[in-house]
């Protein structure tokens, strides 16, 4: 008889220097998972502890556990400079998979929003992943995204997966990551369950996707379980190519007040005892149009 996969949620932070307080995002990816999904715990493994007041909110709440990164990635020489900056991302890649491989349960990105809790029958598979659009040039057109996995103790796509990720690791961004896993489901496609883009990714990493989920308010599918946030494309304030939105305006206000899909599915999440003010969201967003005004444009004419 095969184990089931456990209601535990499992995330993984701090592989590079905290210089930064905690974001209120990440307390909502955490605050929404607890919430919306009841697990039986929430482990964040972490190699440098968070801090900050979201931090301190929501630590009480979580199973700490400290890890050590994974040494060929930490080594690892990038030809890309631009890539070798998420090399902390990378590290997690391997993280995840030994996490889950070794206790199984489900795993997502700290850059998630929950909204619907899983089937209960999802429990009983194997192992789980989503598709997401791919990126230009994959193999097939296909790619299934790591940022939210869902796996048995021990599962053999999980295991078949982590044994290859090494070889499979040149530097770049899906090789290993999302377009591995799918060429591993062309061989083994008994092994997993696959969901449709609509479960996790139904607002993909392009620039409208962002825009559509950060600044313009759609309907999600009523499938949609969790939304990816995809912050490494925006999360820098010096970063435009796929959005003005940064860090800096994902505010208590912003979340409060915007007329978005993210803070709409978001406000609910909100601590009780937080002061939002109205006048406030209004001049963050004036003063955001005048800076950026080739992209409020573009946002405009993206939404008719």
């Amino acid at each position: 008889m095969t184990s089931p996969i456990p209601n535990v949620f499992h995330f993984v932070f701090g592989l590079r220097e905290q210089t930064e307080p905690f974001h209120l995002m990440y307390y909502l990816c955490l605050a929404s998972c607890l919430e919306v999904n009841q697990p039986d715990e929430v482990h964040f493994h972490y190699h440098n502890e968070p801090h900050g007041e979201w931090w301190e909110r929501i630590k009480p709440r979580l199973r700490l556990r400290r890890i050590d990164p994974e040494r060929f990635v930490a080594d690892y020489r990038y030809d890309d400079p631009t890539v070798a900056a998420f090399r902390y991302a990378h590290l997690a890649d391997f993280a995840r998979l030994r996490i889950l491989l070794e206790e199984g349960g489900i795993y997502a990105d700290i850059d998630s929003l929950f909204l619907r809790p899983l089937p209960t029958d999802w429990h009983s598979r194997q192992f789980i992943l989503g598709e997401e659009k791919a990126p230009a040039g994959a193999e097939d057109d296909r790619s299934l995204c790591n940022a939210w996995i869902a796996s048995a103790p021990g599962a053999e796509f999980c295991r078949h997966w982590l044994d290859a990720m090494t070889e499979a690791f040149d530097g770049s961004w899906s090789n290993h990551s999302t377009l591995l896993p799918y060429r591993l489901s062309k061989r083994f496609p008994d092994l997993l369950d696959i969901q449709p883009p609509t479960s996790f990714y139904s607002l993909d990493w392009t620039p409208k996707g962002i825009e559509d989920l950060l600044l313009r308010n759609v309907t999600l599918p009523d499938e949609a379980r969790s939304l990816h946030l995809w912050n490494h494309l925006w999360f820098d304030e010096s970063r435009l190519d796929f959005s003005h939105f940064h860090a800096g305006l994902l505010t208590v206000d912003y979340v409060a007040f915007a007329d978005t899909t993210y803070a709409r599915n978001a406000r609910r999440f909100l601590p009780a005892d937080a002061r939002p003010s109205l006048l406030a969201y209004q001049r963050q967003r004036a003063m955001t149009l005048l800076s950026h005004p080739r992209h409020s444009v573009r946002s405009w004419l993206n939404s008719r």
